[in-house]
């Protein structure tokens, strides 16, 4: 897919700032937790998560074991990207690499070049790494296990049922999946104890979308402004959809949820088609929070569905926060694709962009490609599905 001269810019530029949000965000929780913050941010962000594993990442040893590999999940409007998610255990990363190759080899010049994906990974990885994927994410192994291979050094990718023992190990699984296996629990156990490197550690704080709601969290405002550099937070906020922490404590009387301009969540129950420009997501900790499947578009659903999904996210805010954001559209863009017949047909779409971000042992990010899933233009949630395209982005 061709972007702009300074659409690429952008997206080069994009992982320094977003790897210095995770830190940030990664020292909010800290200081929450230590009391030289308020104290709800930590509880927010522990919500669901069992004892064993907030225990862990409470742990002073566990500060700066920030993700590897930062992956934004970016939809493309008029006016530039609008970030939804920062993924911290992504996948695509296998596929974007092969597709980069391929690309290269029939003359196209993709961002990233055609080893971006494998030197990044190479970079975040020791030799004799193995990459430990969970059922849940079993249709990702074969990418994985690609994707280890080409980086060399005897990488290996294997399932977590298969998984032994290593000295590192690149984790490919969410740790909402945790008890599916025990290897998962020992992997975090193990790395407390020091007897394995684990990438990324035990942080399951990172792997929330509730960030991207207290970006924009009024009492919060000082505290961004001061931990960040401005041209960063300017920019997180340009990118980033306004959004609202789905907490259904009564507000005072003389108080308002913030552009909504209402006083609770009954009257947002109520909106018209019109006014629910608005996306209701579950926040991470879930099996239902990836792949779009905790993703619920206001206006595109019925009064009754409406209400009762925002009635249900709020019932589950004291086991499972979810988030409300601002909905913005997607432009169309014009791409040859081909039919099954062998046919060539440029058809309007709908693209979501993921750009991928390595940062090595010295702590700079450097960009390895980025892959674009394009999807009809009738079609409002952006994510794999059998009409789907993936390509890899080049510059125009």
């Amino acid at each position: 897919m061709a972007l702009s001269k300074s659409e690429a810019r952008a997206l080069r530029g994009m992982g320094h700032v977003l790897a210095r949000f995770q830190q940030t965000c990664d020292e909010v929780y800290r200081r929450s937790a230590a009391g030289s913050l308020p104290g709800w941010i930590a509880e927010l962000l522990d919500t669901g998560k069992p004892t064993w594993m907030v225990e862990i990442q409470r742990e002073a040893g566990r500060q700066g074991q920030l993700p590897r590999v930062v992956r934004p999940d970016l939809l493309l409007g008029e006016n530039g990207f609008s970030l939804t998610e920062i993924d911290a255990v992504p996948g695509g990363m296998g596929i974007t690499g092969w597709l980069a190759r391929t690309y290269s080899a029939a003359g196209f010049d993709v961002l990233g070049g055609a080893e971006g994906m494998v030197e990044g990974f190479r970079s975040i990885t020791a030799r004799g790494n193995i990459t430990v994927v969970a059922e849940e994410a079993a249709d990702y192994f074969e990418e994985m296990r690609w994707l280890a291979s080409e980086a060399g050094g005897d990488r290996r990718a294997l399932m977590a049922e298969d998984f032994r023992s290593a000295e590192e190990v690149y984790r490919f699984f969410e740790w909402f999946d945790w008890e599916s296996m025990d290897v998962f629990q020992k992997l975090a156990e193990d790395s407390v104890a020091g007897g394995l490197k684990l990438l990324p550690g035990c942080l399951p704080h990172l792997e929330d979308k509730l960030w991207l709601a207290l970006l924009w969290t009024p009492a919060l405002k000082p505290m961004w402004e001061s931990m960040m550099r401005g041209s960063h937070l300017q920019r997180l906020r340009e990118w980033v959809p306004f959004g609202w922490v789905a907490d259904p404590e009564p507000l005072p009387p003389q108080a308002a949820l913030p552009r909504l301009e209402v006083h609770g969540w009954d009257e947002v129950a109520a909106f018209s088609q019109k006014e629910r420009q608005l996306v209701l997501k579950i926040s991470g900790f879930h099996e239902t929070a990836w792949g779009s499947r905790g993703v619920h578009i206001g206006h595109d659903l019925s009064a009754t569905e409406w209400k009762a999904s925002l009635e249900q996210a709020l019932e589950d805010f004291s086991q499972q926060p979810w988030i409300l954001q601002e909905f913005r559209d997607t432009r169309l863009v014009e791409h040859p694709v081909y039919r099954e017949d062998g046919s060539l047909e440029t058809v309007p779409m709908r693209a979501r962009l993921c750009p991928y971000y390595f940062t090595d042992d010295l702590g700079q990010t450097e960009f390895g490609g980025c892959l674009a899933t394009l999807v009809p233009a009738d079609k409002k949630k952006i994510h794999g599905m059998d009409d789907a395209v993936l390509v890899p982005c080049i510059e125009a």
